[in-house]
């Protein structure tokens, strides 16, 4: 696919149209890619990525506070980390399949980098960034109302995922929770652990992540989308 062909694809998910098409291209570069090919060393999408992280910030502060107009500050500081963590925005990278129109170097494709949330969730922000510069604040707050805060309930079990997973199996009187260790890939500076969440015998979710913590986080979080259907 041509670099053309597939900016246009990604723009017709994400529903915005670039004025300045270097800006999204240079979001959708990994800095594996731009040092593979010797690109300029801001060609990257490390510094969109810095700017989209304050528009994230701002946007998802304005809808806390007006949203829990009797919460206190440090209730809205916890929601606001669990919306803008990593996992959670991962989780909103596959909704516009970001993986896919990545741009990385030849290392991180072979070892799994469309799929590695750090990379995923950086370049998110950088697709806010890249918005914000292309078409302003209001532009970019649409993008995130759309991907990020249109089902924010499901993305924020992200951050507890664990603790409610429990309450849910305490509260059904149901088998023990066990998480289990079932794969542990990759060097040492970038470990991938693989995690199944257990009741008995049956596994109930399963998680990826870079930590043992973070895996078995998104095992609870699978686990509980798993019983939330079986109950509808």
């Amino acid at each position: 696919m041509t670099n053309n062909k597939r900016i246009e694809e990604f723009e017709k998910i994400i529903g915005y149209s670039f004025r300045n098409k270097s800006l999204i291209s240079e979001a959708l570069t990994h800095s594996s890619y731009a040092n593979e090919h010797r690109l300029n060393y801001m060609s990257n999408n490390e510094r969109l990525e810095f700017l989209g992280d304050a528009v994230l910030e701002i946007s998802i502060s304005e809808y806390l506070y007006n949203r829990y107009p009797d919460e206190p500050e440090g209730y809205l500081t916890k929601m606001r980390a669990s919306i803008v963590c990593e996992p959670t925005l991962a989780l909103c990278s596959k909704d516009i399949r970001l993986g896919e129109f990545l741009l990385l170097g030849k290392g991180e494709e072979l070892t799994g980098g469309r799929e590695r949330k750090s990379i995923t969730s950086d370049a998110f922000e950088a697709v806010i960034g890249a918005i914000y510069l292309d078409g302003g604040f209001a532009n970019a707050k649409e993008f995130i109302d759309k991907f990020i805060l249109a089902d924010i309930k499901d993305k924020q079990l992200f951050y507890d995922s664990k603790t409610i997973l429990q309450e849910i199996v305490q509260a059904k009187g149901d088998k023990n929770l066990v998480y289990k260790l079932v794969g542990e890939n990759g060097p040492d500076h970038n470990k991938q652990f693989e995690v199944n969440a257990m009741l008995g015998d049956e596994i109930v979710g399963k998680g990826i992540g870079r930590t043992k913590k973070a895996a078995e986080q998104e095992a609870a979080y699978n686990a509980i989308m798993t019983i939330n259907k079986k109950d509808k």
